[in-house]
């Protein structure tokens, strides 16, 4: 039987959407608010999920203080309060969007856990928009 355990976390960071091949119109079309030169900031949230079987001797898929303990080093300290542009090198050449963002934490995280773990990780770039990857 798997059993899926859950943490939240969060982190603050500024970003900017845009594309520098494009002119300054063709990236507020595409982008909006969020192409300002000037960057903006979220309040972000995640929730990471962990699935497996439940260790008989511990009870635990996962202790959970390991997942805390990864997820402050590998996510928090790693983008918050951050210009993730300008600060994150996976950035430098990568939007910023909430799907590469999700998709580098996925990644941070996947290579500090069990092989035998499944992994997803939700981010919430506003209460109302969010996004999930599961390594797929």
């Amino acid at each position: 039987m798997k059993v899926t355990v859950n943490r939240k976390a969060h982190f603050n960071a500024a970003h900017r959407l845009f594309n520098k091949d494009w002119s300054d119109e063709k990236n507020f079309e595409v982008f909006g608010k969020c192409s300002y030169p000037n960057y903006h900031g979220h309040n972000y949230e995640i929730i990471v999920a962990v699935k497996g079987d439940v260790d008989p001797t511990t009870g635990f898929v996962m202790n959970l203080d390991l997942l805390r303990s990864i997820i402050e080093e590998e996510v928090e300290e790693y983008l918050d309060h951050k210009n993730l542009n300008i600060d994150i090198k996976e950035f430098q050449s990568v939007n910023p969007s909430a799907e590469n963002i999700v998709i580098l934490i996925w990644n941070k995280i996947r290579a500090k856990l069990a092989a035998e773990l499944e992994l997803k990780v939700t981010l919430y770039e506003t209460p109302r928009n969010f996004v999930e990857y599961a390594g797929e």
